[in-house]
């Protein structure tokens, strides 16, 4: 089968097409033929770090999120057959991941793919929009009336965590480029602040009366988490999936939660996917996409930033 992989750490120019064998399922797995897999910001710090934090055998192949068709499954298997259409976040450590023509997943986090989405939509769903569900339904229990921000409401994450947000029937306010403002009020939004022509601080708190927002979720980094401190009321809750730069000594004062997102995969959060995307509360966002020999350009691209949801590779 045809994988593009990675024989080092380091540059997107690592990558090279390969033919190598294709995988044989556990009995707990299943094997998939690969329609579309999506590329994410971990893909890039993994091919990046020559400490294998990911423990990957080398040579490797990369890639978190998968969407295609069971070819074969294991003995153990029993809601998944040969000609379903699946997606799911692949546990990456110690493994194999999906940039490839096939791959073989634990069948306890794979999950039919819903009928209203191609297998590229399918693929651009899990790893972000699981994230994006860590924090706004496990952490912050998001319910009708509360006011949520989340920043890059464009982004991978982003963009799920602002539908979401609506969805459990909060007031949405996301920052994001101006020229962005009709995609992600689109989304749900109901306010846009352009976070380079005024302090979203200043303009949450305006627009929250100076109360705050009851929750604010940093999909950035840097001095995000610190600056969000001023513009979340006492008692609210903040999240970073992001390094965070600067003191958050402020918190104390206002008696605010802080949690760190490491996204989990479940059986029950991929099933929730899948639900909700057949109901339209939530639907992907598709920046680009590449056929899989162009990886490293895929790499190229999110590496630089500034996109307008997930970059796919169609194979």
């Amino acid at each position: 089968m045809r994988a593009m992989i990675i024989r080092e750490f380091g540059g997107p120019e690592k990558f090279e097409l390969a033919d190598i064998p294709q995988p044989e399922p556990a009995p707990h797995q299943v094997l998939v033929k690969v329609k579309a897999a999506s590329i994410n910001p971990v893909d890039f710090k993994i091919r990046q770090s020559p400490s294998n934090w990911a423990r990957l055998p080398l040579p490797a192949i990369l890639g978190y999120d998968a969407a295609g068709v069971v070819e074969a499954v294991g003995n153990r298997v029993d809601h998944l057959k040969a000609g379903d259409e699946v997606f799911y976040s692949a546990r990456i450590f110690g493994r194999q991941g999906t940039y490839a023509d096939y791959h073989v997943e634990d069948a306890d986090i794979v999950a039919k793919k819903p009928a209203n989405l191609t297998f590229a939509e399918a693929a651009s769903l899990p790893l972000a929009a699981i994230t994006a569900y860590d924090t706004i339904v496990t952490f912050f229990q998001t319910k009708p009336g509360d006011t949520v921000l989340v920043h890059a409401g464009a982004g991978g994450v982003g963009a799920f965590a602002v539908q979401l947000a609506k969805a459990a029937g909060a007031r949405v306010l996301a920052t994001g480029r101006k020229e962005n403002e009709a995609l992600i009020r689109s989304l749900g939004a109901d306010e846009v602040i352009d976070y380079r022509s005024v302090k979203f601080e200043d303009e949450v708190n305006r627009l929250t009366g100076g109360r705050g927002a009851d929750a604010a979720y940093d999909t950035v980094g840097g001095d995000t988490v610190t600056r969000s401190i001023s513009c979340v009321r006492s008692y609210g809750k903040l999240s970073t999936i992001a390094d965070v730069a600067g003191s958050i000594n402020g918190m104390q004062i206002r008696n605010q939660t802080l949690y760190f997102g490491f996204m989990e995969r479940t059986q029950t959060k991929i099933q929730t996917l899948a639900l909700l995307a057949q109901r339209g509360q939530i639907r992907p966002l598709i920046d680009s996409r590449f056929p899989l020999e162009r990886v490293a350009d895929a790499h190229r691209k999110i590496e630089a930033g500034g996109m307008k949801g997930k970059i796919v590779l169609e194979m």
